[in-house]
């Protein structure tokens, strides 16, 4: 299915679960994918996949790499139509008191710090050609809470505040959102709830009402935190 117009879209954490199927289905729709994760040998794969598109190892809880990725891909392929902010890690389901200071700071460095690292390589662009939208993977656990789980939504609950702010501060033509992926069957939530996941939807039965919401954004929702319907 080829689109109207062949968008740029970067997307983060693109070696499994949404990112993956998310890569998997904007390609299948005619879209230019620029992807990174931590994976070597996932990369690999998608680069033979998919060689007339883009993917490197990158690991977002370091600056320098970051901004070495962000640089390369702006050089070759021009400011994003998108930035997907997707990469996300989750903690071991433990009360907050049991888990270490390191696990902690691990789990914010990528879903916060991470997500800012990649808002600050391509956001400059995007001003200076007044065109882009940037997507920040928020959570049910943004905007409501659970036992255990006391890292992720503190993270979460960072991105809805931190897209809040930035859509204020940047000018007309851009858009900043936060936005609630909703409660699919990854990796991630089988990691919480176990064979309860099983009863939700895919990521890629997920993709086919996700895409087309994703791709309707405009200027017009900077600002907005949504949930994909």
């Amino acid at each position: 299915m080829k689109p109207n117009k062949s968008l740029k879209i970067v997307v983060t954490g693109v070696t499994k679960g949404l990112g993956r199927a998310l890569c998997e289905g904007l390609i299948e729709r005619g879209h230019t994918l620029i992807g990174c994760g931590r994976s070597v040998n996932e990369i690999e794969t998608l680069n033979h996949l998919y060689p007339k598109h883009q993917f490197d190892v990158v690991d977002l809880s370091s600056n320098q790499q970051v901004q070495r990725w962000g640089k390369k891909v702006i050089e070759k392929w021009g400011t994003p139509d998108f930035l997907i902010n997707n990469a996300a890690v989750i903690n071991q389901p433990l009360p907050l008191w049991e888990i270490s200071d390191q696990e902690f700071s691990q789990l914010t460095d990528i879903n916060i710090n991470g997500v800012v690292r990649t808002i600050r390589v391509f956001l400059p662009s995007m001003i200076e050609e007044n065109k882009g939208v940037i997507i920040n993977f928020s959570s049910g656990w943004g905007r409501s809470t659970s036992p255990e789980v006391v890292p992720y939504c503190t993270s979460k609950w960072a991105i809805e505040g931190l897209s809040q702010g930035l859509a204020q501060e940047v000018p007309n033509g851009i858009a900043i959102i936060a936005l609630n992926p909703g409660i699919i069957n990854t990796e991630m939530l089988r990691t919480c709830w176990g064979d309860n996941a099983l009863t939700f939807e895919s990521p890629s039965q997920w993709c086919r009402k996700a895409i087309p919401f994703i791709l309707n954004l405009t200027a017009k929702n900077n600002g907005q935190s949504l949930t994909v319907q």
